[in-house]
């Protein structure tokens, strides 16, 4: 029987995808497990093992249709959709379409909610930027709230305190402390919350804060991929000239509020965050004035200064968001729009220009799709487009307030057609390029999540404490974390990055959104990818995914993937890719390595798919869908899924 395949996005066919061979676990068979007294305690769920003793003698089932390595299937409806990295939280934002809220007040639910349950990754003392399509509009708007450095945070006083910039180092972070009070900037998120819900949005943070308020109080068992992330990092200042390490203690305030009698929650273990319930009720009586001016912030700089932090209630109370112009460029027939700088996002649109000018030049008569995932010329390509893509992204990224000549540089050079196509020379076909040697970006940690609503608004959002557990300092009393991401800041004095008061460092954190080329109708596609330096270059792997090789949201995920360290240029491979093309791509030059999903970040995305015979719903009408459908995908590598009704 001739097995049918799935359609792909924009109509193409995921063709070429049955020779993959990457989701069938060839693993070879061990000994058998006994039956477990205990069900909950089977060895798949635990770490004890590596990998887990039940998976040695097991391979992955087939699906029944498609690309038999596709985990599940896209989430189809027409009312609303959520999705996002936890799944309590993808439901928190269901409820709030299912009660009459839009897209904006779901993400805001969900994204509260995630601050309970995926802690370590988001919180109310983080950043937050968001994409946001206004249907009746036809027009995406979209939103800076990213914290800027205190107002006594000074190359100075970093230099005082033993750090250092190395003229051999170079890139975001180098010479900063990783961790401890000196890299928490003023947090956004909670600005930006109340910012689109005034602007855009039709509930106030008395309903869409509730969900996260009762999980809070009432407790939720913590989930298996979260609770393998759930530790510390040390975050008491002892100032070295060394990296990434600054600290030697936890924080007492860190271990008080996140672990259980002084050790980490494992999966299934029920876990409250009273403090943090209490916060969203001062949100829910006050509203954001309650972070910026009132209790929570004297909380803020009182425990800023017990570490000897610059942090004062002037930085707080000052604290602005912005509503900012995308970055945009067309890949083919779509438009990406990414955030602008100092997100990394324009990155993602320079590595897809300059695949779409040198593909051919590189590899004469080949496209991305003729050559496929299963060629090793394919993965070198990309990895060398995105390696030119990140010297420019580090040589020029930073706050376009202090670089006032950054938004020009990219628009008219950086992602012009000529500018990519002048790179095609740099692309060697058959050996890998080199990199300077210096500092990177490393790790992070973050959330994205993506809603749409039965009126035809969608939402790109990414919210994100940095690191795992941010600066690892907890304010008591209120249940959160301050965030990391000053360690984003370069000590280089000639850097547009160099840290100064009330600049914002570079950030890693993207969201894109897609539409047709030169068109404000058709199909609409919410982009976004997490984990630090991963983003941009995820974001170009997607975009590859779905429009060269015709993959749907869901086999675009499912589809091995590759993380690049810009510094110090090493290739990790997921361990099936890398079992397919890794050797050759290291006799060419590649520093390859096999790596697990961990390092490829997590992505969530929704698909619009307008219906020329249904009629667009208008607000407040809560008696019709949206005039066509929506379809989600979740990645596979964390806990989350796609909901809908």
């Amino acid at each position: 029987m001739k097995r049918r395949r799935s359609p792909g996005f924009l109509g193409f066919k995921s063709s070429g995808f049955g020779g993959l061979g990457l989701g069938l676990l060839g693993l070879a068979a061990g000994t058998p497990v006994a039956w477990a007294a205990d069900l909950s305690a089977s060895t798949c769920n635990s770490s004890t093992t590596n990998p887990p003793v039940c998976n040695q003698a097991a391979v992955r089932g087939d699906r029944g249709e498609g690309w038999l390595a596709q985990g599940r299937s896209e989430v189809m409806a027409r009312n609303g959709i959520v999705t996002t990295s936890q799944p309590l939280a993808a439901e928190a934002g269901l409820k709030i379409l299912r009660d009459g809220g839009n897209a904006i007040d779901a993400a805001v639910a969900t994204a509260a909610t995630l601050n309970v349950v995926e802690p370590m990754s988001v919180g109310i003392g983080g950043d937050l930027f968001a994409i946001i399509y206004i249907a009746k509009e036809h027009k995406i708007h979209v939103l800076n709230a990213s914290g800027k450095a205190p107002s006594g945070l000074t190359l100075a006083l970093l230099n005082s305190n033993g750090y250092r910039w190395n003229p051999r180092n170079w890139g975001p972070g180098s010479g900063m402390p990783q961790f401890g009070v000196l890299p928490v900037t003023v947090p956004g998120a909670t600005w930006g919350w109340q910012e689109v819900l005034d602007k855009y949005g039709t509930m106030r943070f008395k309903q869409v804060l509730q969900p996260a308020i009762d999980y809070a109080i009432q407790g939720f068992a913590v989930s298996e991929r979260i609770s393998q992330l759930w530790v510390l990092p040390k975050a008491e200042n002892s100032p070295r000239n060394s990296l990434p390490d600054c600290c030697t203690a936890l924080d007492p305030d860190s271990v008080n509020t996140w672990y259980i009698h002084g050790a980490p929650p494992k999966a299934g273990q029920i876990f409250r965050n009273l403090d943090l319930a209490k916060s969203f009720k001062l949100l829910q009586e006050q509203g954001r004035s309650a972070f910026y001016t009132g209790a929570i912030a004297a909380a803020i700089v009182a425990k800023s200064r017990q570490l000897g932090g610059t942090m004062t209630l002037h930085d707080l109370a000052a604290y602005r968001g912005e509503w900012v112009d995308p970055v945009s460029a067309s890949y083919h027939d779509f438009l990406l729009n990414e955030l602008p700088p100092p997100s990394q996002g324009f990155a993602a649109n320079e590595m897809l220009n300059i695949l779409q000018a040198c593909t051919a030049v590189v590899y004469p008569g080949q496209t991305l799709a003729s050559m496929g995932p299963t060629d090793p010329r394919y993965w070198h390509i990309l990895v060398e487009a995105k390696k030119l893509a990140y010297a420019d992204l580090y040589k020029y990224n930073g706050d376009p307030d202090f670089n006032h000549d950054l938004i020009g540089l990219i628009k008219t050079k950086l992602l012009s057609q000529a500018y990519a196509q002048s790179l095609c020379t740099k692309i060697s076909p058959t050996h890998a390029a080199d990199a300077a040697a210096g500092s990177t970006t490393a790790g992070g940690d973050t959330i994205v999540l993506s809603t749409a609503d039965r009126w035809g608004n969608m939402v790109a959002w990414v919210n994100s404490n940095y690191w795992i557990f941010g600066s690892g300092i907890t304010v008591p009393g209120y249940g959160f974390i301050l965030h990391n991401r000053g360690a984003l800041f370069t000590l280089d004095p000639n850097s547009p990055n160099v840290i100064a008061p009330q600049k914002r460092p570079f950030n890693t954190l993207s969201a894109g959104f897609v539409m047709p080329a030169g068109r404000t109708d058709g199909q609409l596609l919410t982009l976004l990818l997490m984990g630090g330096e991963m983003q941009a270059q995820g974001h170009a792997q997607m975009m590859v995914n779905l429009v060269d090789l015709g993959a749907n949201l869901q086999a675009s995920t499912d589809m091995a993937r590759f993380y690049h360290g810009q510094v110090p240029n090493k290739l990790d491979l997921e361990s099936q890719l890398y079992n397919l093309v890794g050797a050759q791509l290291k006799a060419i030059g590649h520093d390859v390595d096999s790596a697990s999903g961990y390092y490829m970040g997590g992505y969530q995305a929704i698909l619009f798919t307008p219906d020329p015979q249904e009629k667009p719903t208008r607000f407040p009408d809560n008696t019709r869908p949206v005039n066509g459908f929506y379809r989600a995908g979740s990645d596979h590598r964390n806990d989350g899924e796609a909901v809908g009704w």
